[in-house]
């Protein structure tokens, strides 16, 4: 095969990333700076838990002597069980259901979402759900119709529209990870008392470990719990370890593990990361000071947003963003905002949609009021000198 007929091959490819480059999304892996002064605001670490990583290294090694590192099989063929175990009994006691291990947030939506569509199930889903739950549709061939986001008479229309479906499975978010604003769970509760043939599906991402008295996110602080059928979690933010979860009822747990692909066919996470995961759980329940600290300093910083744009603020939440709505303009502002000491990513397409762009702050339990003024300052100054 000569040269040019081998480059001819990939050479698509090359348009396409040209493309991305030429529309200011072109994306590259960042260079570690874990050294870095920077504040940092990208970080998922809601509550600090990362950063405290060789304090919880020396109470881990207590913990948890003989740490294995592989699980070498799924865990339908795993020998090395009780971490699992132990790790699911703990979120089950929490929840009062049953509670199934993933490898992700993603595996656990993509899977749950394949293994509940089955004939006469349709879901219905807010537009601004994640896409690994987008991606789950797609993936099962699902039939779904998306309503307007956080619009429960958009819903309603939808719901109207499929009521001869045995099962209409709503999708929602409880913090958004691009908005920061909260699912109306309440309202929609409201809807599943009038029509009995609705599940409701809260992917509790970003509020895990962060809302709530004990930090099993919103639906707690609500005290809903018990009104939603499916709950997802996920151990890579505010736990600072890896994985997920679905809670739910031990019949929906047994369609789980015999019906959702990625557990099925994926390698478990080693048991030494479920007993760190479970360790991690354990000091996030006590944290409830820490998490009334995280409300307070959004909400300093939601407020101090709005006053430098004189535009409002969705977010109700640690995630907070700055809507630029041009990517040129917001890659700029993100590396002006770098140099100065503010470590804050910006966010283009597909993320979010044309005229979207925005540069994402997340906020963090172990920051201080002097950071958040510091910040504030900081993106008052970028705006103006743009």
């Amino acid at each position: 095969m000569s040269k040019e007929t081998e480059e001819k091959k990939f050479q698509r490819y090359v348009e396409i990333l040209e493309g991305y480059d030429a529309e200011n999304r072109f994306r590259t892996l960042p260079a570690d700076h874990t050294s870095s002064i920077a504040l940092d605001f990208v970080t998922n670490d809601y509550m600090g838990m990362a950063q405290r990583h060789g304090e919880f290294q020396k109470q881990f090694t207590i913990w948890n002597p003989n740490p294995i590192h592989s699980a070498s099989a799924s865990r339908l063929l795993a020998r090395a069980q009780e971490e699992s175990e132990k790790l699911e009994n703990l979120l089950g006691g929490l929840y009062n259901r049953e509670a199934l291990l993933f490898n992700s947030g993603y595996h656990a939506n993509v899977g749950a979402v394949q293994a509940l569509n089955i004939p006469g199930t349709v879901f219905l889903c807010d537009k601004l759900i994640h896409a690994s739950m987008i991606d789950g549709l797609a993936a099962s061939g699902a039939n779904y119709a998306r309503w307007r986001h956080n619009d429960v008479r958009s819903l309603e229309t939808l719901i109207n529209r499929h009521q001869d479906a045995e099962r209409l499975i709503v999708m929602v978010e409880s913090i958004y990870s691009m908005d920061g604003d909260i699912a109306p769970l309440k309202e929609l509760i409201e809807l599943k008392h009038r029509y009995p043939n609705l599940i409701l599906y809260v992917d509790e991402a970003h509020a895990f470990g962060a809302r709530g008295a004990r930090g099993l996110g919103v639906c707690e602080e609500l005290d809903i719990i018990p009104d939603i059928d499916i709950i997802v979690g996920t151990f890579g933010k505010a736990v600072a370890s890896a994985g997920a979860f679905v809670a739910t009822s031990p019949l929906l747990i047994s369609v789980l593990v015999n019906r959702a692909r990625s557990f099925i066919f994926s390698t478990a996470l080693p048991p030494a990361v479920h007993a760190w995961t479970r360790m991690m759980i354990i000091e996030l329940i006590t944290m409830q000071r820490e998490r009334e600290r995280l409300l307070e300093l959004s909400e300093v910083f939601r407020n101090g947003i709005e006053k430098i744009t004189g535009k409002s603020v969705v977010s109700q939440s640690h995630i907070v963003p700055l809507i630029i709505g041009d990517a040129q303009k917001t890659v700029h502002i993100a590396a002006r905002l770098q140099t100065s000491g503010i470590d804050a990513l910006p966010i283009r397409r597909p993320t979010v949609p044309p005229g979207g762009e925005r540069i994402r702050f997340s906020i963090s339990a172990t920051m201080t009021k002097k950071n958040i003024i510091f910040a504030l300052e900081t993106i008052k100054k970028a705006l103006s000198d743009d």
